[in-house]
This record gives structure tokens, C-alpha cells and sequence, in this order.
């Protein structure tokens, strides 16, 4: 089912690791919230997995520990779990209300890490995602589509810095590297495949190009801005 009319804005980010899916989603929200005509709409930034108090319980499970320490199909069933709290507990409420909701990764990235990068079937996952969702899609995703190479070389620091704590969130950045160009690959055939739902941005620019552009585009999408 599409977005009812009545609700607001649902945008979501995406894109592999070291993207800068966090910075730009923040520098989006500030743009949206100093805009005179967001005056008085919510503007919520959130994430997956995560951004509903037992999603975040699973994103725990989901991106610390060892990176093949569970089964892909486990993997798959605590990210649609996570999943259907976030669009119960906090998607569809905040749309409902008419606020504009920025997603820091969504359905897409299932297709592309699990689809993709762990070789399930796209077809079972794209039903999975509808019912997990309800239904509920993105009214804009921007892409922010970086060599994974480059990608994983921006996290390294942190990498470094959490390589002794068994809760740091990098279990995903530790898989193998065809498994993250499968995922880059990934990503660029679902924005073929959706032209007019996907904005794909190089994200290999300085954040100020990239949030100028990101602007730009959501402007263009949304002309009441």
C-alpha cells in the first residue's frame, strides 16, 4: 500500500559502511528544522536496526560480536523483528501525526546486506520487508554510493579504537570484502531499478558538497519546502 496523503514525510538513507549516512542525516534534519515552512512539524531522526526501545535490544545482537557468529537466517528474522517494532512503535505514529521522519537505513539495506551481500533469496526478502513494514515505503532514499574500499578505510579508526571491546558495533564492517562489494553492487541495482524513488549521490565529496546536493534534491521532492 502507498503513504496515505495525509501523512508526512518518510526519507530514508542508505549506503555502505562509511558512507556518512549519520552526518548527513543530521545535517539534514538541521536544515529541515531551521526551514520556515517545517514550522512546527517534528522532524525525527532515527535508525535500524534500532530506533524503538526492543529494536535497539536486537540491534545489539544484530552489530556486536564475532561476524559470522550467527546464521544468515537468524540474522534475517532479528532484522525484521527490529523491524516491525520501529514502524509500529515509532514509523507509522510519527507519519500519523504528520511529522517527517529521517531514517538512517531501511528496508533497502536488508536487500542489499542480506539479499546481496549474504546471497538470500530477493524474492522471499522483498515479501519479508512488506510485511514487516506493513506496507510502508520511502517517499525519497538518498544513496550515498562509496567504493566499499574507501568506505572501510573511514572506519578503521574506530575499528582501532573498539578493537577491544567485545560490544563495539562493527560486526558488519568486519566481514570479508567481496561480501561489501556485493553490497555496493547491491545498492546500485535497487536505485536502477527505482530511479524516481532513489537520489544516488557520490559520497566520496567534501560533507558540504554532499549536503548542498542532498538539499537540493529534497527541495526538488518536495516543492512546499
Amino acid at each position: 500500500m502507498g503513504n496515505p496523503s495525509t501523512f508526512g514525510r518518510f526519507i530514508t538513507f542508505e549506503g555502505g559502511e562509511g558512507s556518512g549516512k549519520s552526518t548527513q542525516i543530521q545535517r539534514l534534519a538541521i536544515r529541515l528544522g531551521q526551514h520556515p515552512a517545517m514550522s512546527g512539524v517534528d522532524v525525527v531522526m532515527t535508525r535500524e536496526p534500532g530506533g524503538a526501545p526492543l529494536s535497539e535490544q536486537i540491534r545489539t545482537l544484530l552489530v556486536t560480536g564475532h561476524p559470522e557468529g550467527m546464521d544468515p537466517k537468524t540474522e534475517l528474522m532479528l532484522v525484521m523483528a527490529a523491524r516491525t517494532e520501529h514502524v509500529q512503535k515509532r514509523l507509522y505514529p510519527t507519519l500519523r501525526r504528520g511529522g517527517w521522519v529521517l531514517c538512517d537505513r531501511f528496508a533497502d539495506s536488508t536487500l542489499a546486506y542480506q539479499g546481496y551481500g549474504r546471497g538470500m533469496n530477493r524474492d522471499h526478502l522483498t515479501l519479508f520487508n512488506r510485511w514487516a513494514t506493513s506496507g510502508l515505503t520511502p517517499d525519497l532514499t538518498i544513496l550515498l554510493d562509496i567504493d566499499p574500499e574507501i568506505g572501510l578505510s573511514r572506519t578503521e579508526p574506530r575499528q582501532e579504537m573498539n578493537s577491544q571491546n567485545s560490544a563495539s558495533e562493527d560486526r558488519f564492517e568486519r566481514v570479508g570484502d567481496t561480501f561489501h562489494q556485493q553490497v555496493n553492487a547491491g545498492f546500485r541495482q535497487l536505485a536502477k531499478a527505482e530511479p524516481k524513488r532513489f537520489f544516488q549521490v557520490d559520497a566520496n565529496q567534501e560533507a558540504d558538497t554532499l549536503e548542498a546536493l542532498i538539499w537540493e534534491r529534497v527541495c526538488g521532492a518536495f516543492p512546499n519546502l
